[in-house]
């Protein structure tokens, strides 16, 4: 008989040792972490996409609360990223600081969010009935941030004394300045 069976405690470790070929697999497969931690700030640099398609949309543009661009579009969809909202059938209004209102049409167009970019494409006519001009281009840019409009392609404006055609034209809607470049051609 064991006299003492304090003695046979350190039996207890070399059992678990010998014995662990045994039984480690299953602890082991137990104690694994299931599935990925992601951190907050990592859950936040992941965005998830937003893909869409509208058959109408408008879109608004503010300055310092108040508004100086609505963009109607007959259908919107998701362009290259979620990010880009391609547009059919676009009609804007500009109001811009002023009184006077200008209104665009194009066949089509793309907003990008985080540039705050707008771009009009094919058959582009801005009117500016106060002033009594039209102007028709196929591309036209307009950067919120600068506030400038900007056709890198040829310029047809027309107005009561005047006819305007060049290859490019830029507009400050701050200054209200035109530049034009790229064979001008001015009638009056």
């Amino acid at each position: 008989m064991i006299k003492n069976p304090r003695n046979l405690l350190w039996l207890i470790p070399v059992l678990l040792f010998v014995t662990s070929p045994l039984w480690k697999p299953g602890v082991t497969a137990f104690l694994k972490p299931r599935g990925e931690y992601a951190s907050p700030s990592a859950a936040k640099d992941r965005q998830q996409t937003q893909n869409f398609s509208m058959d109408s949309l408008t879109l608004t543009m503010t300055n310092t609360g108040r508004v100086t661009w609505v963009v109607n579009a007959e259908s919107a969809y998701t362009g290259k990223t979620d990010r880009e909202i391609e547009m059919l059938g676009v009609n804007a209004l500009y109001t811009g600081e002023g009184p006077e209102k200008t209104y665009i049409t194009s066949k089509s167009g793309r907003y990008d969010i985080d540039a705050s970019h707008l771009i009009l494409k094919d058959d582009v006519v801005v009117r500016k009935p106060a002033a009594r001009q039209v102007m028709k281009t196929e591309l036209l840019h307009y950067y919120d941030r600068t506030k400038m409009v900007i056709s890198p392609v040829r310029v047809d404006l027309k107005g009561p004394n005047f006819s305007i055609r060049a290859g490019r034209m830029d507009y400050d809607l701050i200054s209200h300045g035109y530049d034009f470049s790229g064979r001008v051609l001015c009638r009056f």
